[in-house]
């Protein structure tokens, strides 16, 4: 029973500390985090370089604050974020991706549907396989590029439903 009212405690300590230092310092919603990413790590540690960034990791993990934050858009996990989160997923998956925007379908298509937040896979795909040439240009197109045009290619088309900033 002692150890459970501490684990309580210790979690309630976090969460102020978490709450104060946002309001104290106007984090709220600034973007301002490190290696870690967005979070209740990013409130508590900011963007401190170093080690602390295990910290910070280890708190957004403990409390799946990472995600709920993605999700809500809350917790330094913003427009910024998913804008950036979109060209984290473009760099791992380009090839697949590429491929599967040339088809218009696939696993990748999916996945960055339901990252873009929008309301129908097929639609994704057949927008992004008709502006295949112009968010792929060439084989040397920087992947800040692909992103930047791929998210253009789905705010553009208001009937995707996508919730993505750029």
């Amino acid at each position: 029973m002692i150890r459970s009212t501490k684990l309580l405690t210790a979690i309630a300590i976090v969460f102020a500390a978490g709450t104060a230092l946002a309001a104290d310092s106007g984090l709220k919603g600034s973007g301002r985090y490190g290696a870690a990413g967005c979070g209740l790590g990013s409130l508590i540690f900011q963007d401190q370089p170093g080690m602390v960034q295990i910290l910070a990791a280890t708190t957004n993990g403990t409390f799946a604050s990472q995600t709920f934050g993605i999700t809500t858009g809350t917790s330094n996990c913003g427009a910024s974020m998913t804008a950036h989160g979109t060209r984290n997923f473009v760099d791992a998956n380009r090839d697949a991706l590429a491929k599967d925007m040339s088809r218009g379908q696939g696993e990748t298509i999916g996945a960055l549907t339901v990252l873009a937040q929008c309301k129908d896979s097929a639609q994704v795909g057949a927008a992004l396989q008709s502006n295949f040439k112009a968010i792929v240009p060439s084989d040397k197109a920087s992947t800040d590029e692909i992103t930047a045009k791929l998210i253009e290619t789905l705010q553009a088309d208001k009937s995707l439903g996508c919730q993505i900033a750029g």
